[in-house]
């Protein structure tokens, strides 16, 4: 345990003294080592130290948090103390807590913890796929690339008597390559990442791969011409594709916006919010997957959620204090960055479910269109749903044939729309992995999704 059991129960008691109906303490240690790779030259070894506190105290619909850094007796206290003269100024009326533990069952196997690795032996990796990539091509005239490992060690407890623990390790690799022909220059990129151990590299994907990939992009698009900006039908293909529906539905999903009425999905459980070919899927349980955890950041076992079901809404994710103010219990879906943020409901691996058109069939469908065979980032605002993404590899579709490769095209429309639009739905599942940035901060997040077809969608080029 982070902290022992006794001063724990004094930190939650004294949180609880003013009145509050709730109180959890939630405390980490974390390492996170970092390598940065420029042109085939370690560039930059860094090592991060996270370690701290956050306690919370609920009284009716009203929530206050508060962090230290100092983990001694008198600051934890102080910290407490801080949280109760906030959230009220009456007697305690919570029950005295009897914390009882309960073992996490770990689904993650980890062979090689990465953060018991010589920094030698993860900057090898990374040369690696530097060398790979600058290999491809002579066109390929810049190389740069990221390690990340992170080791987190959590702990949480609260006066409802929970007292559970986790340890989750993740790690990735990111590479991008800068194709240049004459005055003009693309780029290519290629990040996997998961929640395991070294072994990431043999049993995914290899560094060579990676530094490849990253190139044969970077290539693709130096050759490419333009997209004229217009309306048509587009297929998007699997992998990090899911990013669509991650912004543009995902996040209007979860509990911090419906809650409150800022989503265009509030208030529409039982109801057709997507083409009837649509089965959308959030899942934190999914072994080693980049986003999964065996318990969120309030303690709750992570869980498999059916969002849409063929088109029609059946759950959001919830975090507990959102779950008071919809009258509804915790999916498993609180998180947090670190315990500097006050966690809320957030993704962990959202996905299209496969269907049972054939890839194939959805390129043949579409006359004159665009395949989007890479997505990148976007925006998007979750009160409308509406969101612009970029296409970061691209081609024409004519008389349902894949064509010539086209950049700087553009995805613009609203999520509800989208989802009505999806008419297609391949069979092959595959995911990305990413980081979602929002009030609880930066976390580890999966994508995904089959080859989908959207009926129609502003399509912005040139």
């Amino acid at each position: 345990m982070l902290l022992d059991e006794h001063l724990v129960l004094e930190v939650l008691d004294r949180a609880l003294s003013t009145g509050a109906d709730f109180a959890e303490v939630f405390v980490e240690e974390s390492l996170e080592n970092s390598l940065s790779l420029v042109d085939g030259r370690i560039d930059k070894s860094a090592t991060h130290i996270v370690s701290g506190v956050g306690i919370r105290a609920y009284l009716g619909l009203r929530s206050v948090s508060a962090t230290s850094s100092d983990l001694s007796r008198d600051a934890l206290l102080a910290t407490a103390g801080d949280v109760a003269a906030l959230i009220g100024e009456g007697r305690r009326i919570a029950p005295p807590i009897s914390l009882r533990e309960r073992l996490v069952t770990n689904v993650h196997q980890i062979d090689i913890v990465p953060s018991s690795v010589p920094v030698e032996e993860k900057a090898a990796l990374l040369k690696r796929m530097g060398e790979a990539a600058s290999a491809v091509s002579p066109m390929i005239s810049q190389v740069t690339g990221t390690f990340l490992d992170v080791d987190r060690r959590i702990m949480v407890a609260n006066s409802e008597g929970l007292l559970t623990s986790d340890r989750q390790v993740r790690c990735r690799m990111a590479s991008s390559a800068v194709a240049t022909k004459g005055t003009d220059s693309q780029t290519g990129s290629c990040s996997p990442g998961r929640r395991m151990g070294l072994e990431l590299f043999d049993k995914v994907m290899s560094p060579e791969e990676i530094g490849r990939e990253a190139a044969r992009q970077a290539l693709v698009n130096i050759e490419a011409g333009y997209m004229e900006s217009g309306t048509y039908p587009v297929a998007i293909e699997n992998g990090f594709g899911g990013v669509i529906f991650h912004e543009s539905c995902g996040h209007s999903l979860e509990a911090t916006r419906v809650a409150y009425g800022t989503s265009e999905f509030a208030g529409c459980l039982g109801k057709q919010i997507a083409n009837e070919k649509v089965t959308a899927i959030d899942d934190g349980t999914i072994p080693n997957a980049w986003g999964s955890l065996n318990i969120d950041d309030e303690g709750e076992p992570t869980q498999r959620k059916v969002l849409i079901e063929n088109g029609i809404l059946r759950r959001y994710m919830i975090d507990r204090f959102n779950g008071r103010r919809m009258g509804m219990p915790s999916s498993g879906s609180a998180r947090r960055e670190s315990y500097a943020y006050t966690p809320t409901s957030r993704m962990t691996n959202t996905f299209i479910d496969p269907g049972n058109d054939r890839n194939e069939d959805i390129i043949a469908s579409i006359d004159e269109g665009l395949y989007c065979a890479k997505m990148g980032g976007g925006s998007v605002n979750p009160l409308t749903g509406e969101f612009n993404f970029a296409v970061t590899e691209a081609y024409r579709i004519h008389g349902g044939k894949v064509c010539e490769a086209v950049r700087g095209a553009s995805l613009v429309g609203k999520g509800s729309q989208i989802l009505m639009d999806i008419d297609m739905v391949g069979p092959d599942l595959a995911t990305g992995q990413g980081m979602c940035g929002s009030s609880s901060g930066s976390i580890p997040t999966d994508v995904g999704q089959p080859l989908i077809r959207v009926r129609q969608i502003t399509v912005g080029g040139r």
